[in-house]
């Protein structure tokens, strides 16, 4: 207890959300609120890009702070806040699609930022354009990067939104995912090909470089 005990003072100083979460835990008046609002948007867009439907992602986002608020009191930080909350948001959301496999997808349309903000496609081109034909390329290019997303496997997705999108390191997303390090680096390295090979033909028909895939 007193190497658990230790380890959790250690990771309250280096992150301010574990210690709001420690905040949520010891019932301090506007902690979980504040938590909400700083992870929400986030959340609703990573699953938003799993699940495939905005009012489903919504719902789920939801459950996700239902479930970090009724376990609050067997808070524990022995990893960074956004490690736990991420692993509660990927196994959601893959229990709401193997529990939907046998139903058809319902396409999103590609322009819609959705209600609280950009989806992690689109967050890879905002704030570039400062003219009506460079936003338009803007918008394009988001849904060129959406369309390739959705052409990985679920896995590849996931390790590929949390990478990119939430900066987790590979250890971090292998603790989410209950994967090693090793097959967390096995996982991306096959997503960058996938999507390498799904942006062929855009990269092709522009004269620019293709993005870094670091």
């Amino acid at each position: 207890m007193a190497a658990i005990s230790e380890t959790s003072t250690q990771l309250a100083l280096r992150d301010p959300d574990t210690r709001l979460m420690i905040r949520v835990r010891d019932e301090e008046p506007g902690a979980f609120e504040e938590l909400v609002e700083r992870y929400q948007a986030r959340l609703v867009a990573l699953m938003h890009h799993l699940v495939g439907n905005a009012d489903e992602a919504e719902d789920l986002a939801q459950e996700v702070f239902f479930r970090v608020y009724k376990s609050r009191k067997k808070y524990r930080a022995r990893a960074k806040f956004s490690t736990w909350l991420f692993t509660i948001a990927n196994n959601l959301a893959l229990n709401a699609l193997r529990a939907r496999q046998r139903r058809p997808a319902v396409p999103l349309p590609m322009s819609d930022s959705g209600p609280l903000g950009p989806r992690p496609a689109e967050q890879l081109v905002r704030d570039r354009a400062t003219s009506p034909s460079q936003h338009m390329q803007q918008l394009e290019l988001a849904q060129v990067l959406r369309r390739a997303l959705e052409t990985l496997n679920e896995r590849q997705r996931v390790a590929v939104l949390l990478n990119k999108f939430e900066e987790m390191n590979y250890a971090e997303i292998a603790e989410v995912m209950g994967l090693t390090t090793k097959g967390v680096k096995s996982l991306l390295s096959r997503a960058r090909t996938n999507l390498r090979t799904a942006l062929e033909g855009y990269i092709n028909m522009d004269s620019g470089p293709m993005p870094k895939s670091q």
